[in-house]
């Protein structure tokens, strides 16, 4: 029996054992480690804090974030209401109306602000009631709000900014290589982006959105490289993943044109989609349509499949910044952050 096997066995045991009504429970004593990176100990067995990580990098990320976001949340209501109360207009004022007085005035939800809302989360129209517009509304409000304390914030920091000790969780680094894979960008490139996306999920829809914002945005300093990685359950992806290889072997430019084409039309991704978009983009369609139909690539994209897997690659869209995980389309912010720290070193 593999290692691995035999730990999965071992943890199912400890949950049904756990579960189940006996007395009897395994004894564990909590102490400090008798050596670095041990994570626990019985007898001459041993079982490190690598050993625990590998696997769950980006579950311990998420979980340590959450708390980092807790505290971090409660910094800034603690330093708000420091700030008001030092302000010579609070005077006999209750937080709310101050807020509402000085901070967030001029925070007005509109009817369109809320259509615009419900078209970019597309909410169908059979969901829309005025009980669901209200709720829409004390969203948007909230969150607008929440925009005016931290520029009300910022205001009162400019001149002093604060510093804070609550250290920040590390993201999970791997060891993530460009390979073959088609890019865009500066060749040699300080920063590298590598993403493992399907053409048929529309949450990688929105990352190939967010890609072109950070082609604008950095051009030749970074290096935007795409590998795929389509999901067992959607249909159409492998083949796509194909079409987008064959477009690749006529030029990369081509490869970047179907990208943006196939999320275009996520609904048109069968194979007389995908030749009628190679042809939309100007490809070589006996080329093109011989590569398609003989699976060329499929090799290379079992190939990104087992090596995503190998990077412990859950879901898609999935980004590694210069080996850090980005689970998700995260907004243009976070990704940034992470590019600027590593454009400065």
């Amino acid at each position: 029996m593999k290692a691995s096997t035999s730990l999965m066995f071992l943890a199912i045991l400890i949950a049904f054992v756990s579960c189940s009504n006996s007395t009897s429970k395994p004894s564990y004593l909590f102490k400090p480690a008798v050596k670095e990176g041990l994570a626990a100990k019985v007898g001459d067995v041993e079982v490190t804090n690598a050993e625990i990580a590998d696997g769950i990098e980006s579950d311990v990320y998420e979980a340590e974030s959450k708390v980092f976001d807790i505290k971090f949340n409660r910094l800034k209501s603690i330093l708000l209401q420091r700030y008001m109360d030092k302000d010579s207009r609070k005077k006999d004022l209750s937080n709310e109306e101050f807020l509402d007085k000085y901070v967030s005035t001029g925070v007005k939800i509109s009817e369109k602000d809320i259509d615009t809302f419900i078209k970019d989360q597309n909410i169908p129209a059979e969901h829309i009631n005025p009980q669901v517009r209200e709720k829409i509304k004390s969203y948007i409000e909230m969150e607008r709000k929440k925009d005016a304390v931290d520029k009300w914030i910022a205001e009162q920091t400019k001149k002093s900014p604060v510093e804070v000790f609550i250290p920040k969780p590390r993201r999970p680094t791997f060891p993530v290589e460009v390979g073959n894979a088609p890019y865009a960008g500066g060749k040699d490139a300080k920063v590298s982006i590598v993403e493992y996306s399907d053409f048929q999920c529309p949450f990688c829809a929105k990352g190939a959105d967010l890609l072109k914002e950070i082609k604008k945005k950095y051009g030749d300093k970074v290096k935007v490289a795409f590998k795929n990685f389509p999901l067992p359950f959607h249909n159409h992806a492998e083949k796509a993943a194909v079409a987008s290889l064959c477009a690749n072997e006529q030029s990369v430019e081509l490869f970047w044109k179907m990208h943006d084409e196939m999320f275009a039309h996520q609904d048109a991704l069968d194979p007389e989609g995908l030749k009628k978009a190679a042809q939309k983009i100007g490809a070589k369609a006996e080329g093109f349509d011989k590569c398609l139909a003989e699976n060329k690539y499929l090799t290379q994209v079992q190939a990104d499949i087992e090596e995503g897997k190998k990077l412990k690659v859950k879901s898609t869209p999935t980004f590694f910044i210069n080996g850090q995980l980005i689970n998700g389309a995260q907004p243009l912010e976070v990704f940034s952050e992470i590019i600027d720290e590593e454009l400065a070193k």
